[in-house]
């Protein structure tokens, strides 16, 4: 049997404090991993977010940063 090594993956970051909350990247979110809190910002669901980006580039306010992270 192979062993896999750790490998990094990417998940979706939010700058809260400078989201307008329009709703862009959640319309675009293949597993629904990303929501409007409470009609303020935008915040990521890390569990189910798959790093996938498309939050990221649909964001008109270009506040979305796919990071790499520690599997």
């Amino acid at each position: 049997m192979i062993e896999e090594k750790p490998r990094k993956k990417r998940k979706a970051q939010v700058a809260k404090q400078d989201c307008v909350a329009c709703g862009c990247c959640t319309k675009v979110c293949p597993k629904g991993a990303i929501r409007v809190y409470k009609g303020l910002y935008a915040q990521v669901n890390e569990g189910l977010c798959i790093g996938c980006g498309r939050c990221a580039a649909e964001c008109p306010a270009a506040i979305i940063e796919v990071v790499k992270v520690d599997a």
